[in-house]
């Protein structure tokens, strides 16, 4: 399995081993992501990231939402930085210190993207076409944040372990929606779920 992105330039990869090391530097400080993972970071959170934003459409406006320790988040405004028209990425994060953190990251990796601290159900509608989340919820309760923050014709994104297929029988109680899973490249029993055509169910 790949633990290291090879097709990535050589600017983006320094800017992920910088973000990468950031990761590891503040995650004895405060809770950005599991210790037991930072050693094999390459594959738990850049891949895992590089792979979210490989699945979307060319965005212009891209919204994360409990961006947390920065993935798939940063990853995708240090991507984004390689394209010729990049996206204007948002990042939506209610802990202050990590807010502190993902300003600090984009500072020293020289990626663009706006930090915005507050509850996700407490920001204005961002009209994102393309909107992803990791680890944040449950599918049902992600549904509702999409709905509140995607543009009509959006793209959601949300990685899901194992039980996906539980997420999705749950969530189609409340929601109609359409769900494509993509096989997950750094976990045999994960997926990624691009999703569009959101809407409550009527009453």
């Amino acid at each position: 399995m790949e633990t290291v992105p090879t097709d990535v330039s050589r600017e983006t990869r320094e800017r992920l081993e910088t973000l990468l090391a950031l990761v590891g530097k503040w995650t004895r400080r405060i809770n950005l992501v599991a210790p037991s993972t930072v050693e094999d970071g390459w594959r738990r959170h850049i891949l895992d990231s590089i792979q979210v934003h490989r699945a979307a459409p060319a965005a212009q406006h891209w919204a994360d939402l409990g961006t947390g320790g920065g993935f798939p988040g940063l990853v995708v405004a240090v991507l984004e930085a390689e394209r010729t028209t990049p996206a204007r990425v948002t990042l939506v994060e209610s802990d202050r210190r990590k807010c502190t953190f993902l300003r600090t990251a984009l500072r020293e990796t020289g990626a663009q993207a706006t930090v915005i601290d507050a509850r996700i159900e407490h920001v204005p509608p961002l009209g994102a076409d393309v909107l992803s989340a990791r680890a944040l919820a449950p599918l049902g309760t992600l549904l509702g944040f999409a709905h509140r923050h995607l543009a009509p014709d959006g793209t959601a994104l949300f990685p899901k372990g194992a039980r996906w297929r539980e997420e999705i029988a749950a969530a189609e109680r409340d929601w109609t929606f359409s769900a494509e899973p993509i096989p997950s490249i750094t976990d045999p029993d994960a997926v990624l779920l691009r999703i569009g055509g959101i809407a409550p169910h009527a009453g």
